[in-house]
Formats: structure tokens, sequence, C-alpha cells
């Protein structure tokens, strides 16, 4: 089993590495395995940042659709995104890394929905997603 998750890991992490919004907004895959995943991204203000000197929602929210839909394709689902709900408790600012850990609550024929958290580098909670993705077709991850 873990071979498998290993190759899994490996082929998903390369998959996203080519990804150019995932590298526009500097985010890492950090971890993955069937049904669960954790991303990276650096709060750098002059990438991510508001008015206001903290990370723009925009950018934690794509941190969280980008983990999410990471889970769906560890599933070996190609999807698109439904519907993303987002709760934004704490705000990261500038040299902040914010982890999202993202985990599949329902793994159904046409839809999955996966949840979603990020927390700061002192494990603080900063925001709690909830996506439902519609699945288009499989993916092969060998």
């Amino acid at each position: 089993m873990t071979d498998r998750i290993d190759v899994l890991k490996e082929k998903l992490q390369n998959l996203y590495k080519r990804n150019p919004f995932v590298g526009l907004l500097k985010m890492k895959v950090e971890d993955v395995k069937e049904g669960e995943a954790t991303l990276s991204m650096p709060i750098v203000q002059a990438i991510h940042g508001n008015l206001f000197g903290m990370a723009h929602g925009g950018a934690t929210a794509s941190l969280a659709d980008t983990a999410m839909g990471l889970v769906c394709i560890s599933l070996g689902k190609k999807v698109v995104t439904l519907d993303l709900n987002i709760n934004y408790i704490y705000g990261a600012t500038d040299g902040e890394t914010v982890t999202a850990v993202a985990k599949v609550v329902h793994n159904g024929r046409q839809t999955v929905v996966v949840e979603a958290e990020h927390r700061d580098t002192a494990g603080r909670l900063l925001a709690k997603a909830r996506g439902t993705f519609f699945v288009v077709g499989s993916i092969e991850l060998g």
C-alpha cells in the first residue's frame, strides 16, 4: 500500500508543478494520499496581499479550492468546482505560511464533497472551507 501512495504522491506533485496558477500563487504540495491532501502557500504581500496588509481572501480561497481539487484527483476523478464556501476566522500576514489540509467527506459517482482547514505556522485555525465538485471524467493515476 505504501508503494501505491508514494507513486500517487509523486505523480500528483509533478502534475501540480506544471500548473501555472499554482506556481503564480507559490503553492506547494506537501503531502497527498488517497482522499487527503496538504498544500502550503507562503504569504507574500506583493503577490497575495490586500489593501490592509493581509492575505487577500481570493488567494486563500484559491488555496482551499486547489487543495480540495487535489483530493478529488487523488481519488482518480477529474472535477470542476460546483460550490465553494469559506469562513475566514483570522487573517494571514506577510511572511506567514498558510497550510491547507483537505479531506474527502463524500465520494460519489457524480459529486465529491471535500472540507479544508487553513492553519498558520503556529497551528492557529485561519479558515474552514467546504466544496462540492462535479465529476467530469476520470484520471489514470497508475
